[in-house]
């Protein structure tokens, strides 16, 4: 059992600069956080869970397989592979669900958008124009909110459909990945479909192939990539504006000692917008003076705080790891919570300090928070309810501790028609100029660093590939809590340009943008397919995503989504790596999906422990597709030098970058 702190023992082993100055507070000395509770146990993990060969499928067990061992299978005679394959697929089901659930959300919210309910409004008519065409929606000589109506009922009916038709985003994928969907059977159609007959699958007694097994897991995947994340995402941005770069900042130095502070963590933006809105009202404004305040700050946690950062550029306090940490400063009065990634200690945490954990969601509660339901159809009312509790508990403020350290200047905002506008113009938007340089390479190729942060491994791990590869001339693309993480070591403004190698820098110099590009959230990742369909379509580098010199990584994942969001990478054609898979129980089905999948999607997962390894193998398969495409030129991997290590251990990548810029006041 975790137990109190005395001072900042064991923060040695944290790498952010921000949490240690708070856990070396007195104030902060009773609070037990994830870093106490992962330094104090007592035992290992599970070697059968770790390897993913411990079946609870059924009540006969739970069983512990031994591969290869015919008295250690399972009671029904599953054997390792075949438990592995379930036990994998499963964790896939779980997070195509998660997502699945947000995206339904903001599908229904977007419908009562278009019906002229609540306070949000249609707002960026061309991508709405956009999508409908895909949809088959006619738009001519049509109200913008009749289009969104009739667009939104069919994006709802995706969720539910029950015929053999595909989803409709699948269209938009290269011809060539769609032919192969189809032959192999996994095209995805309805999208609750998929998750459902996945966990049917899975039961006991049901699909014992491994493989068969996973033409469904990669059919649920897709259902999440191409169905209900990209639909939520492109929802989103009609709904609320497609991003656009802006500078904003990222680091709990953002808190307010004279103001109220409201942190929204979770993942829909639905109330975390209502909540911006909201924080602007007159008669909230007032209240917050009323009580002493100067006015109401809000700082995102976890994706939500990648999505108002995207949109209205309202600073980003904590990703996932941090989320303790926000609340030991004692200057939070509420952090607003919704569904995923929201740990249940944070209430513990927050009984030391006068601040309420707020939850919202009726899927989503938890012992020792207030609840107060957001209504979708109240918005601004609910919002307002929301923010009184919060202003309401400034008055019990005490002790507090702001973290006084460089804040991080981030520049953020780099949707995929961003990406498209700022290489060929608004006039002559085009991929064009990024696979001229991959193709002539200035540009070696393209790595996404994506997914969440993770208590067992350093933070530190992210920068350290990001560096790699920008030196070695590969543009990288960030999503969720690792993008959170990249914005705190400095590389997301156009500055960290001075850490890429000569190619990449020349490009980014001319073009104006970072080295490291900030696309969103974790469930945005369906702008990096549509970015990669887009170089495909433009010509020079394969008629397949699995032809690309790019690949993917998450490599300090923790959340089942980032499972999901790999094996949707990985049967849409793109490599990806992780740090670890809980499939080294089974020899067989592991090498199948580090090895066999070659066969059936071009593309396979990979595995690897230290981040420079990470980094190596991700190059390598970069250049390889290069040399299959023909443009490989003979060029050395710059190695990640002491310099750059005495730089990472000296806190230089913490912030110490130069970039400077506004800071966002809500």
């Amino acid at each position: 059992m975790a137990t109190k702190r005395d001072g900042c023992d064991g923060c040695a082993d944290i790498t952010c600069t921000s949490t240690k100055l708070i856990l070396a507070q007195d104030i902060a000395k009773n609070v037990v956080t994830a870093y106490d509770r992962v330094k104090s146990r007592g035992m290992s993990a599970c070697l059968f869970g770790s390897s993913g060969t411990c079946c609870r499928n059924c009540n006969m067990g739970p069983c512990q397989i031994i591969d290869g061992v015919e008295e250690m299978i399972g009671i029904c005679g599953a054997t390792a592979e075949t438990v592995a394959a379930r036990n994998f697929a499963r964790t896939i089901a779980a997070g195509s669900a998660a997502h699945t659930d947000h995206a339904r959300e903001m599908v229904k919210g977007f419908i009562e958008t278009a019906k002229g309910h609540g306070p949000h409004e249609i707002k960026d008519v061309d991508k709405l124009h956009k999508i409908a065409k895909i949809f088959g929606v006619a738009t001519e000589d049509r109200d913008k909110n009749e289009i969104a109506l009739e667009l939104g009922e069919l994006a709802l009916a995706e969720f539910g459909s029950q015929d053999e038709k595909p989803l409709t985003m699948l269209k938009r994928a290269p011809q060539k990945r769609q032919e192969l969907w189809k032959k192999m059977g996994i095209e995805p159609r309805g999208i609750d479909r998929e998750v459902v007959e996945m966990m049917h699958r899975t039961h006991m007694g049901v699909d014992q192939e491994y493989k068969n097994i996973m033409l469904q897991a990669s059919r649920c995947a897709l259902s999440d990539g191409w169905g209900s994340s990209m639909l939520s995402t492109e929802l989103t941005d009609i709904m609320f504006g497609t991003p656009v770069p802006r500078r904003a900042i990222v680091d709990m130095g953002v808190l307010k000692s004279d103001q109220v502070n409201i942190t929204v963590h979770g993942h829909e933006p639905l109330l975390a917008e209502a909540l911006c809105m909201a924080a602007q009202e007159q008669d909230i404004l007032d209240l917050a003076k009323k009580v002493g305040a100067k006015g109401i700050n809000l700082a995102g946690v976890c994706c939500t705080g990648n999505e108002i950062l995207m949109r209205r550029g309202i600073p980003v306090a904590a990703g996932f790891i941090q989320q303790e940490m926000v609340l030991a400063t004692g200057a939070v009065e509420a952090m607003v919570v919704d569904v995923q990634c929201v740990m249940q200690s944070v209430a513990q945490v927050a009984k030391n300090f006068h601040t309420d954990i707020i939850t919202t969601n009726y899927r989503a509660k938890m012992p020792d928070a207030v609840h107060i339901q957001f209504e979708e159809d109240a918005a601004l009312e609910s919002a307002k309810t929301i923010l009184k509790h919060a202003i309401n508990n400034y008055k019990k403020r005490s002790k507090v501790f702001i973290p006084q350290k460089e804040k991080v200047d981030v520049v953020v905002g780099f949707s995929h028609e961003t990406i498209n506008n700022m290489l060929g113009g608004s006039f002559r938007s085009s991929y064009r100029p990024l696979n001229d340089n991959i193709i002539n390479g200035r540009i070696r190729g393209v790595g996404a660093i994506v997914g969440c942060d993770n208590y067992k491994l350093s933070d530190e791990n992210h920068e350290i590939i990001a560096r790699e590869l920008i030196k070695n001339d590969v543009l990288v693309l960030a999503t969720g809590c690792a993008a959170t993480s990249l914005g705190k070591a400095g590389l997301l403004c156009p500055e960290a340009i001075k850490f890429a190698g000569p190619g990449l820098r020349e490009v980014c110099e001319t073009v104006g943008m970072p080295p490291v590009l900030h696309m969103g959230s974790c469930v945005d990742n369906s702008r990096i397919l549509i970015a990669a369909t887009e170089m495909v379509r433009e010509g020079g580098l394969g008629d397949d995503i699995s032809d690309l010199p790019a690949i993917g990584t998450a490599p300090l994942w923790m959340s089942e989504k980032a499972v999901a969001i790999g094996q949707y990478f990985v049967a849409s054609g793109a490599q990806v790596v992780f740090q670890n898979l809980a499939t080294t129980g089974s020899k067989k089905f592991h090498n199948y999906l580090l090895e066999g999948m070659m066969d059936s999607y071009g593309a396979v997962w990979n595995v690897a422990k230290e981040p420079l390894e990470i980094a190596r193998i991700m190059i390598e398969r970069i250049d390889a597709k290069r040399e299959a495409l023909g443009i490989n030129k003979q060029r050395e991997r710059v190695l990640f030098d002491m310099k750059m290590r005495r730089d990472l251990d000296a806190g230089a990548g913490i912030g110490d970058v130069g970039c400077t810029g506004p800071q966002h006041n809500t």
